[in-house]
């Protein structure tokens, strides 16, 4: 592997899945800034960059297998159905859960923890954006992806769409992966990392485990789109452009 430190925080998690531990462990984004490189990330945030790679080092050298699914090898439509049958899933299993353990939550211990107010607000906003934004993703943007596959895959290609019809909807998904992330990230700081307090009921518990476990699954949903899907399918509309019109 060549320095780490020059390599973009999306490539190592994508060389190494094991990566995204560490990451997760400094706050490091992966995802929605998974371009910037480990020195980079590392500068801005003021983290110790020694301490970080030595950490990857480790984690690079437990061994097992060191990328898990290699989704950069995986057809776009097997990558958008795991991702609608995994994490889309998932976000759909847990929103509602969560959403009524924090309104319970801060109705019971909101006077003595007023910012439980503020997380169960800003959770209902994420909620209803993520609702949404899978709709989108599942009914406009991953169908035209899975057209081009059939497009590509055909003997006689006839690209008769421009490249707005792909990255006008991945550019809107972006925005708002970075809008949703940066509310989970006010979320995280609001809750001290999801840290319950002591006088913590069990529901209480739950629900800062919930929060904590929805973010860490949502880094690596959106690592797959940013980082995966959605170059892979530029990439191929404009392969599939060469093909037809040289």
């Amino acid at each position: 592997m060549e320095n780490i430190n020059s390599l973009t925080l999306a490539q190592l998690v994508k060389t190494n899945h094991k990566a995204g531990i560490v990451f997760e462990k400094y706050h490091l984004d992966f995802c929605c800034k998974g371009k910037r490189t480990l020195e980079q990330a590392c500068t801005e945030q003021q983290l110790p960059i020694t301490e970080v790679v030595s950490e990857l080092e480790t984690v690079f050298s437990k061994g097992g297998s060191p990328a898990g699914p290699d989704f950069e090898k995986s057809e776009l439509s097997v990558l958008c159905d795991y991702i609608v049958n995994t994490h889309h899933s998932y976000v759909k299993n847990e929103m509602p859960q969560i959403y009524a353990w924090l309104e319970k939550i801060a109705s019971k211990h909101g006077e003595r923890h007023p910012e439980l107010y503020k997380i169960a607000e800003m959770f209902a906003s994420v909620k209803e954006e993520m609702e949404l934004h899978m709709k989108k993703e599942e009914t406009i943007l991953f169908p035209r992806i899975k057209e081009l596959q059939k497009l590509a895959e055909s003997d006689r290609p006839n690209l008769q769409i421009s490249i707005t019809y792909l990255q006008s909807p991945i550019t809107i998904m972006e925005q708002e992966h970075d809008h949703a992330g940066t509310m989970l990230n006010e979320i995280r700081i609001l809750s001290n990392n999801y840290t319950p307090p002591m006088d913590a009921c069990t529901t209480y518990q739950l629900s800062f485990a919930a929060l904590k476990a929805f973010e860490m699954d949502l880094h690596q949903h959106v690592h797959l789109e940013n980082n995966i899907l959605f170059p892979k399918s530029i990439g191929l509309f404009q392969k599939l452009q060469e093909t037809v019109f040289n």
